[in-house]
């Protein structure tokens, strides 16, 4: 196993996707491919600079496709991976633990 991973694969998955902007670029792109605009408008307050950095760091680790077309402007599209989309029954699992959370204590009656 490379240095930079550790032994534990939750730390592996973590060291991979564990900030919440990667967690969201992955919400976005298990939809269809996206364009960074798209991206970016999806993303409210991130800044380019921020979206740029993990979506590179993504592409490095294998988990998104970057598509240059030779246009002007360059037209740049994302997509994930087969790694990328193999992430989807964890976020999935991060949506029913989401909708239980939110059901059980942001969504009781004050009455």
């Amino acid at each position: 196993m490379s240095k930079e991973f550790p032994d534990c694969p939750v730390e592996i998955t973590l060291h991979l996707i564990g900030n919440k902007w990667k967690v969201l670029i992955i919400r976005d792109l298990l939809t269809g491919t996206k364009r960074f605009g798209e991206l970016k408008k999806s993303l409210n307050n991130i800044t380019q600079k921020v979206l740029t950095q993990n979506l590179r760091e993504m592409e490095e680790k294998g988990l998104v496709h970057r598509k240059v077309y030779p246009e002007v402007p360059p037209k740049v599209e994302y997509s994930l991976t087969e790694t990328g989309l193999s992430l989807k029954p964890i976020l999935d699992s991060m949506v029913d633990w989401g909708n239980y959370y939110k059901n059980k204590y942001l969504c009781t009656d004050s009455n």
